[in-house]
């Protein structure tokens, strides 16, 4: 991750077997991206994989148009552990 973009933007789409297609801005700072990945995994692997988290507890209408990636912890409690064992496999 390059200290010069910290915080990254990605815009995430998520198209559903409906064909409607939501659209999702996502913050990820440094700290985080180090803490659950500890740099072996790319930025775009991490926000792909906290995606797929999401999607596994909520319909994609659910997930927030804009939030920090951090914000997930606050709603779905065991995400670290979950995506730091899974991102780092």
């Amino acid at each position: 991750m390059d200290p010069a973009a910290d915080p990254q933007q990605f815009v995430i789409e998520v198209r559903g077997d409906d064909g409607i297609k939501t659209t999702h801005q996502v913050t990820l700072h440094k700290d985080l991206y180090i803490r659950l990945t500890g740099g072996l995994k790319s930025p775009e692997e991490l926000v792909r994989a906290s995606f797929q988290f999401l999607l596994d507890k909520e319909p994609k209408e659910s997930i927030l148009q804009s939030f920090d990636l951090s914000q997930i912890q606050r709603f779905f409690p065991e995400y670290e552990v979950v995506i730091s064992s899974q991102i780092i496999k």
